[in-house]
């Protein structure tokens, strides 16, 4: 393997599906000047007529991108932010999601749509929110949520063969991040979830780029005694809630740490979920590390605050492993 940053590795990904299957067309802006933060660079020159400039229209683009997938194309459209996707509401939430089930099975949607999130850019509240919970929520939809450039790659691949509308959440801050990543076309199936780190004091899962915080947060636990399992969920919907439970019931201590805001994110929903099918198994209360319950801050040092960090992990973890009944 040679190493790559999670912005090369997306890029490859496009390249190769566009390569191998001539249905794949990618839809957005910016693509021939290498797209929102030179994601696509190279692409639009390189497959002239299938990688699509488009206005700025997100509503015009998604739909068209969903009526494409329906006529034997599997378009990638790229919506610029995560924050953006309120006006593709009704083409995703009403139609993209709802087609297989309305139709009987006789309709295939295999559309992706790409979109950044999260705060760690300074890019105002407007540009920074975490809202693939909001995504889960819906049936019909795929939620992919990958931690590192060898997991964005994989589940980019499989997306894109994907025969379900898959929307693909890339933290805009992790793009510079490098890491190991096969040069060969792989795929990572929906739904399994990635052990990080094995462990038999706490289980932390943490979802996309807090699976760094909690690897930092459990290198010092580590250091003190403490062995922390990691899990990364990859996908949201579906959820590996297996790996999960199995997890806990090994542990006991669950900290999950989510970067959505706090109400009805996954945080939420994981702790409710082992909370119902392992309460058996718990040896202290569930610990949820986020951030407040507040649109994303523009000032630097409040962005700092607002963001979960392995500090913010760390205490958690600490707090579950010196609980006593």
């Amino acid at each position: 393997m040679r190493t790559i940053s999670y912005r090369e590795a997306i890029n490859e990904a496009l390249a190769q599906e566009l390569e191998r299957d001539e249905s794949v067309i990618v839809m957005g802006q910016d693509h021939p000047w290498g797209g929102v933060l030179d994601v696509t660079a190279g692409l639009f020159s390189r497959f002239p007529g299938r990688v699509l400039d488009t206005p700025i229209s997100e509503s015009a683009f998604v739909g068209a991108a969903i009526g494409a997938a329906t006529r034997g194309q599997r378009p990638v459209a790229e919506l610029m932010f995560i924050d953006f996707m309120g006006v593709g509401f009704d083409q995703i939430f009403n139609q993209a999601a709802k087609f297989r089930y309305m139709f009987g099975g006789n309709v295939r949607t295999p559309v992706v749509i790409r979109t950044m999130y999260g705060a760690g850019l300074r890019a105002a509240a407007q540009h920074s929110q975490c809202l693939y919970p909001v995504f889960t929520h819906v049936p019909g939809l795929k939620v992919v949520v990958p931690s590192s450039p060898y997991e964005a790659k994989g589940l980019l691949i499989q997306a894109i063969r994907d025969d379900d509308p898959v929307i693909f959440c890339e933290h805009k801050a992790l793009y510079d991040t490098r890491g190991e990543v096969p040069e060969d076309s792989y795929t990572i199936p929906f739904g399994q979830a990635n052990v990080v780190r094995d462990g038999g004091d706490v289980t932390i899962v943490a979802i996309g780029r807090m699976v760094a915080m909690a690897e930092e947060a459990a290198k010092e636990l580590a250091a003190n005694g403490v062995e922390a399992a990691i899990i990364d969920p990859r996908t949201t919907s579906p959820l590996d809630t297996g790996t999960i439970l199995e997890s806990v019931g090994n542990t006991g201590r669950l900290v999950v740490v989510d970067e959505a805001s706090p109400r009805c994110n996954l945080a939420t929903d994981i702790s409710a979920l082992v909370a119902k099918e392992a309460f058996g198994s718990l040896r202290a209360p569930i610990e949820m590390v986020t951030p407040p319950h507040t649109p994303v801050p523009f000032s630097d040092v409040l962005e700092d605050l607002y963001i979960p960090d392995a500090q913010k992990v760390l205490n958690a973890a600490k707090a579950v492993v010196e609980y006593r009944r």
